[in-house]
């Protein structure tokens, strides 16, 4: 059984914040029906649902929200607001109170993924290392099934119909990983490339809450993608 409530101090500054920032919200017509609750996949997580978190917003309870790492729990998958009758979109509030923790109070290990991806990619490993594991494991496999003698991992190919980018941990330590995307696209006839560099396609700063770097690390690859006369973009992640 879920514990209940303890009101502290009421503080409405959160709550000001998220309707200023969503006059839409209509964070007030919660019904406390718990449909949101019913496939949160964070769902008791540090002791918080949906419906408890957006209760604890509405009572004023700022302090335990902001200290909550429950809002990183959160995978801002949508469902509640999608379960919602009134159309609550919790995830929208999340991601406001992720931003309002200090770069220092984050969850150290998401915020450093951030910025190594500002700098390059979320593992941080050098870029000539990621084309010489992609070519290596290409070589690999030409050697030991013939069958897939003819197969292409292209990289930096201008003007390709495709581009294709990469969650930075398989090719640092599950490399083999990046293999079986590699047959289908070449089964199938897709005119595909990576690229050298902003290559990683795990965005881990969407999920500090942080505007300014999830744009500029989404930037980043888009400019990469034009720069290579790129028509389609394939998100891996």
């Amino acid at each position: 059984m879920a514990s209940p409530l303890e009101i502290n101090r009421l503080d409405q500054r959160l709550k000001g914040i998220i309707t200023d920032a969503f006059p839409q919200a209509q964070i007030e017509y919660c019904l406390t029906c718990g449909m949101c609750v019913s496939g949160c996949p964070a769902s008791g997580i540090e002791g918080l649902d949906p419906r408890k978190f957006l209760r604890l917003l509405l009572l004023g309870q700022d302090e335990e929200l902001l200290s909550s790492n429950w809002i990183y729990a959160c995978t801002l998958c949508a469902r509640c607001r999608h379960a919602c009758p009134m159309g609550i979109d919790i995830g929208r509030m999340v991601y406001v109170l992720r931003g309002l923790r200090p770069r220092e109070e984050r969850p150290p290990n998401l915020q450093r993924s951030c910025d190594l991806q500002k700098q390059s990619n979320s593992t941080g490993i050098p870029n000539e290392d990621f084309v010489w594991v992609v070519n290596d494991v290409l070589e690999e496999v030409r050697e030991n099934e013939p069958e897939w003698r003819d197969l292409r991992a292209p990289i930096d190919k201008a003007g390709a119909e495709y581009y294709l980018n990469q969650n930075a941990k398989e090719p640092t330590v599950e490399p083999e990983e990046m293999v079986p995307l590699w047959k289908i696209l070449h089964a199938v006839g897709i005119d595909w490339t990576y690229s050298s560099k902003w290559w990683d396609g795990a965005n881990y700063c969407l999920f500090t809450g942080d505007p300014e770097d999830w744009e500029f690390t989404v930037r980043k690859q888009a400019e990469t993608v034009d720069a290579l006369g790129v028509r389609y973009y394939i998100n891996t992640e």
